[in-house]
């Protein structure tokens, strides 16, 4: 099996091209970031231009988009636990495949929507087969690397993403240029088809994806020694069970604490524009100047930053400095207000900046435990559950903002500090406690192969 890209050059000295290049020396993460530098132009174009063409062309009031919006978000929270469900039982070649087709097939009907049911239908089947799409992927790499090359693999197709989303929008621009009807949805359908050429790549994924730690090597299932068909698959039962994230609460907990982290997200997305529009002199043009800060940092520090965050205690610390620095960025952007324009600009930008790097370390810390605190026997199903918070969390942070930043304005960006604060401190706990356990338990093992090696020794 294919398992770790190697990197002959110091991550820290390595350039961007040079740190990705070497990467793609592995096959499976080459064919993985082919399709997704194809397939994320295409998102790029529909984040660009669909709130505008929902409002614009369609003429959907604010309220229908908003629902829209959620009810998409809310369908991606079941769809990422039936992909990586999916993904532990069927062969996962199969499901991206499958998945990715229905997806950009889903995208080319936004360009026939015309009403709000019509917007709706479309909506939840793109955010359905997406997230599933997204906990297959999720599934194939932690089956085809393990150790650092897993989160490098993440890390280098976030890279990746942003990339080809910055390209997208660029193409997006075109449609906001021009304003028309057949501008907008010429546009769209352009982004289906960009995202339907990533199966090119897609359909050449090796066997060795499709190759799970299997129940039947389980130690429950081993322990019968049953040929009895009934007993087998009782067994098999018993031993998924046993294998669940749903019965391992450091995962839930982990799953939990990043998800509320995730939320900051829907900070940058909702509550920044609408304070800088409304609560500060700053010219409103700077939330492009912001939207552009934070992709350059994504693209330049996601990879080296990720690097080493397979080590728990590493992930930890990262997670930690996240919290931090995403507390300070909440109190920061609040500075903002009162201020005269000039002032208001370099205050919103130094946030911005401790926020882009909380969102680069958050998300470092963040896989790096989601993949080394899962049981292997299941990982899709792991990752369906992980990829389920982030999920919720993307769904719940309009609210969050509207209950904090709109409604209490400096207040409400202190609060948003504490609960960054607090989650990203809490997952430093958790991956502390899992290291000393690790620690421990090997540890124990070394001293009982020491103990039976004097035994064999003594006869």
């Amino acid at each position: 099996m294919s398992r770790s890209p190697r990197t002959p050059e110091d991550p820290a000295t390595a350039s961007l091209f040079a740190r990705i290049t070497a990467s793609l020396s592995d096959p499976v993460l080459r064919i993985l970031v082919t399709a997704t530098m194809i397939s994320r132009i295409g998102r790029g174009v529909f984040l660009t231009v669909t709130v505008l063409y929902f409002t614009l062309i369609v003429h959907l009031p604010a309220h229908e988009v908003a629902i829209v919006l959620a009810v998409s978000s809310g369908i991606g929270v079941l769809a990422s636990l039936a992909g990586g469900w999916l993904a532990d039982r069927l062969p996962p070649r199969r499901l991206i495949l499958a998945f990715t087709t229905l997806e950009g097939l889903g995208l080319a009907g936004y360009a026939f929507v015309g009403d709000f049911a019509s917007a709706l239908a479309v909506a939840a089947f793109v955010g359905g087969f997406g997230q599933a799409a997204n906990s297959t992927r999720m599934a194939i790499i932690a089956r085809a690397f393990v150790g650092e090359a897993r989160v490098h693999a993440r890390a280098v197709l976030r890279t990746v993403t942003n990339l080809a989303i910055a390209v997208g929008s660029g193409f997006g621009a075109i449609a906001l240029t021009l304003g028309t009807a057949e501008a907008y949805r010429g546009l769209l359908l352009f982004a289906a088809a960009a995202f339907l050429l990533g199966l090119l790549a897609l359909v050449r994924l090796p066997a060795t994806v499709d190759e799970p730690v299997t129940v039947a090597s389980d130690p429950v299932l081993t322990a019968t020694g049953s040929t009895d068909t009934v007993a087998t698959k009782r067994a098999a039962r018993r031993a998924r069970a046993a294998h669940s994230p749903w019965r391992d609460p450091r995962y839930l907990a982990l799953t939990a604490l990043c998800a509320v982290f995730a939320m900051q997200f829907g900070v940058g997305e909702l509550a920044v524009p609408l304070w800088i529009a409304h609560a500060t002199e700053a010219p409103e043009v700077l939330m492009s100047a912001v939207l552009i800060l934070n992709t350059i940092v994504v693209i330049l520090f996601q990879v080296p930053l990720a690097n080493g965050t397979h080590d728990l205690r590493r992930a930890g610390r990262v997670s930690a400095i996240a919290a931090w620095l995403m507390a300070a960025a909440c109190l920061v952007y609040a500075a903002a207000t009162g201020q005269p324009a000039w002032v208001a600009v370099v205050v919103i930008v130094t946030a911005a900046l401790a926020h882009a790097f909380a969102e680069v370390l958050s998300q470092a810390g963040g896989w790096g435990l989601s993949f080394e605190l899962a049981d292997p026997v299941r990982a899709g199903t792991y990752q369906g559950v992980f990829g389920m918070g982030f999920s919720i969390g993307a769904m719940l942070a309009p609210l969050l903002v509207a209950a904090t930043v709109d409604r209490h304005g400096v207040l409400g960006w202190g609060v948003l500090a504490a609960v960054f604060l607090v989650s990203g401190l809490g997952v430093w706990v958790i991956a502390r406690a899992a290291a000393g356990a690790q620690e421990r338990a090997g540890e124990a093992s070394a001293a009982s192969a020491g103990a039976g090696a004097a035994v064999a020794v003594a006869e």
